[in-house]
């Protein structure tokens, strides 16, 4: 078969509208060409697409099934087009997102459906992690960058971009003995299990302040646990404040708690990496995103 792309224009063009008058119409083009470009089809295909014994050519049974083939023919060569043009302009076609399970999820919902609307193309993974796991995942190229708390330095192959603070809350459940010391010591926090965020691989865990601890890699399971009342932990300020864990749990203090509670969160990328077209838009949508405070939603 020998059709073309203008044969088939011409074939759903005249379906469309009804007439091959006004197909050439819509397509700037003379009515011979159109009428002709269908009969060539026709004859290709070896059956007619239209009856032309009324007034106004009306699909046969078989134009209105080759009439879904051939929409679907030049839809697909749209999306061909369209991802052949984000190559030549530097817009990439895929991107992996390394993300932090605990960043804070209304936001990032907003933003990722802003993402589908400014790229209808793009095509996106999005794996959730640890800090370690993200920055990982990012230096072996397994995603193109990552959105993490930074608890610690990233490795040298990688940098880092700030993109909001938050504070970390010191919870617990409200029948556990903390419950009852609005401002715990720092022995009275020892006194008890803590429950303590680490990777999935088990390295680098967060510094435990008790020396009765556990290690977990979700702070939403840390958060599930807290509840049930096996320990005290410091988790992200909107992870305890989420409204399916804000009745369950109480806030204490942090006075006497060592560190800073202080967690920067940020975008990492290797620096031996360009930003493309998309990834550019993504930092300066995500800077904009923490401007202010996201604990005030």
């Amino acid at each position: 078969m020998n059709w073309t792309f203008d044969q088939l224009e011409a074939f759903v063009s005249a379906a469309d509208c009804g007439s091959f008058s006004a197909a050439a119409r819509q397509m700037g083009k003379a009515q011979s060409r159109i009428s002709t470009a269908i009969t060539n089809l026709e004859i290709d295909l070896g059956f007619e697409l239209f009856d032309r014994s009324a007034r106004l050519p009306v699909l046969t049974p078989q134009g209105r099934e080759m009439l879904i083939e051939a929409k679907a023919v030049l839809a697909q060569r749209q999306r061909m087009q369209s991802r052949a043009m984000t190559v030549t302009t530097g817009e990439e076609m895929s991107l992996t997102v390394a993300m932090d399970e605990a960043v804070p999820i209304t936001s990032f919902e907003n933003f990722f459906q802003r993402v589908a609307e400014q790229f209808p193309l793009l095509k996106l993974t999005i794996i959730n992690g640890s800090q370690d796991d993200i920055a990982r995942w990012v230096s072996d190229e397994r995603a193109d960058i990552g959105i993490l708390f930074r608890l610690k330095p990233p490795p040298e192959s990688l940098e880092f971009m700030p993109i909001g603070h938050f504070n970390q809350a010191l919870v617990v459940a409200a029948n556990h003995p903390l419950a009852a010391e609005p401002v715990p010591t720092l022995s009275e926090l020892h006194a008890y299990r803590q429950l303590v965020i680490r990777d999935r691989m088990g390295e680098t865990p967060a510094r435990p302040i008790s020396p009765n601890h556990w290690h977990i890699d979700s702070y939403y399971y840390i958060t599930a646990l807290v509840i049930r009342g096996i320990g005290w932990a410091l988790i992200p300020e909107h992870v305890a404040r989420e409204e399916w864990y804000a009745d369950a749990l109480v806030e204490l203090s942090t006075e006497h708690i060592p560190d800073s509670v202080l967690v920067e969160m940020g975008v990492v990328k290797r620096r031996d990496k360009g930003n493309g077209t998309i990834m550019a838009w993504m930092y300066e949508e995500l800077r904009g995103m923490f401007r202010h405070s996201v604990n005030a939603r």
